[in-house]
């Protein structure tokens, strides 16, 4: 019995049987990471021993009892490295758990390895990672995506049964869509970010990447909740996001926002997407075109908040109080800035300077301001739409994964693989990247996603939407051939 081929819920009933152990999973793990992971390059580090021990002490009745979960490098798990992918933390160890890590553990589940991401989460291809670029396993020319590629890719490569990851522009939902797995963004404030690496603050969540909706769900359950450390988080009940998942899509509304069926999409993306529409209407919902008028203006503001957010965010990394150091500074000037130079890469050098520029005297209102005002507008286009839908549906990324280096000098286009994806964050609400076919390119097959997206704190219909169209699809049991 192969166990990493398993899902996280297939993986507990083993546990509860009697079937299997933790031990036992976490040592396929190991065998599964040593044969695939010098292809991927998806893992920057794990302690094998740990995890072991944990395993051995785990009591399995509990809720994720015993069940392995791979965390992105930008998460707080005490005594790990925590690097953010970047030279800046390269010596850096985590000095406390961060809220979601003490709540997997709090449930049974035992963290075990970091995965790859873009330097401090900024980035769509896991290129930016000043450690190593990330292989898609199903094509090993070609990116898994990001910020949170690794984790994406380690689910699809079976060296992990599911990982956290995090959202700030599509960073769980994009890699998802590239690797072919299920990536989850919660509400914002569903999910505290105490102990996640700040990129942006407004926009940042912490969610899961898994091989089902189910798994999703059960992982959800774990880490969302108030968190007195975040006072971002939402004070709401506890909520159980695996009760509705088989009600199905029958009687509900399924929106298509016109603004995601343009043209410059992939002809076998925008396929893939009319099917996955003819399916929710075989399985019960009721299909509406709805508007986003204001989807034109979300990458541009997009970037200029989260570029102005990044370079608040990143002031911190100085050289003083931790991070890289320049040796044998001239003055404090010269450490400042010879320690940013050095532990920084290009890309995050690149948003800091533009987050730094917007934020200046005389285009603070030019540019910032007015940016957050079209924020407030694209926040109402989905208020206005689920007045009448109960979730919408879209491609996840209007590409395939592209190959390793084709978009490294064009920024732009590198910021447009994530059309589909940002207005989400920019709003607040949850959204579900779910396998939704394939495309053959070059002779490789490719992962498609199709993305759910349902207002605010609406994780339990979103989830048996996604569910739903999951179960009839049958493409989330399509594993990876690496």
């Amino acid at each position: 019995m192969d166990l990493t081929s398993l899902s996280l819920h297939e993986l507990q009933r083993k546990f509860r049987s009697g079937e299997a152990c933790p031990r036992d999973a976490i040592e396929a793990l190991e065998a599964r990471i040593v044969q695939v992971e010098p292809k991927t390059k998806a893992l920057l580090h794990r302690n094998l021993e740990n995890a072991l021990r944990l395993a051995d002490q785990t009591d399995v009745s509990l809720p994720l009892g015993g069940l392995p979960i791979a965390i992105k490098d930008a998460i707080h798990v005490e005594g790990d490295p925590c690097t953010c992918a970047s030279k800046m933390l390269t010596r850096y160890k985590a000095p406390y758990d961060a809220t979601v890590i003490s709540r997997l553990k709090a449930a049974g589940a035992i963290p075990f390895t970091r995965t790859n991401m873009d330097e401090f989460a900024m980035g769509s291809s896991t290129e930016n990672s000043a450690i190593q670029p990330t292989h898609n396993p199903w094509d090993l020319s070609r990116i898994p995506g990001g910020s949170s590629g690794g984790s994406a890719a380690a689910v699809a490569a079976r060296e992990a049964f599911a990982a956290l990851g995090s959202d700030t522009g599509g960073s769980i939902r994009q890699p998802a869509a590239f690797c072919g797995c299920v990536g989850l963004k919660p509400t914002y404030g569903r999910v505290s970010r105490y102990g996640l690496v700040a990129f942006a603050s407004s926009l940042d969540q912490i969610g899961p990447l898994a091989r089902s909706t189910r798994d999703c769900a059960m992982v959800l359950n774990a880490i969302a909740g108030k968190d007195p450390k975040d006072s971002t988080s939402l004070d709401l009940p506890a909520e159980d996001f695996t009760k509705d998942l088989d009600l199905g899509m029958k009687g509900l509304r399924i929106g298509i926002p016109k603004e995601y069926f343009v043209e410059g999409i992939d002809p076998q993306v925008q396929a893939a997407g009319e099917a996955a529409i003819r399916q929710c209407q075989e399985l019960g919902a009721e299909v509406a075109e709805v508007s986003l008028p204001h989807t034109q203006y979300a990458v541009g503001v997009y970037y200029i908040l989260a570029t102005a957010e990044a370079s608040a965010n990143l002031a911190r990394f100085d050289g003083v109080r931790y991070g890289n150091r320049a040796s044998h500074p001239k003055n404090l000037l010269d450490h400042y800035q010879r320690s940013r130079e050095e532990g920084f890469g290009s890309e995050v050098k690149r948003r800091i300077i533009l987050g730094t520029y917007m934020l200046s005297s005389g285009y603070y209102d030019a540019y910032y301001l007015r940016a957050q005002k079209v924020r407030t507008l694209i926040r109402d286009d989905f208020n206005k739409a689920f007045q009448c839908v109960d979730a919408l549906i879209c491609p996840t990324s209007p590409d395939v994964a592209f190959r390793l280096g084709e978009r490294t000098d064009d920024p732009l286009r590198m910021y447009l693989a994530d059309i589909f994806t940002i207005a989400t964050n920019l709003a607040g609400i949850c959204g579900i990247s779910i396998p939704g076919g394939f495309a053959t390119v070059d002779g490789s097959r490719l992962p498609i996603g199709i993305q759910f997206l349902g207002n605010s704190l609406e994780e339990t219909k979103l989830l048996r939407i996604a569910n739903a169209y999951e179960s009839a699809s049958g493409w989330v049991s399509q594993l990876a051939p690496i």
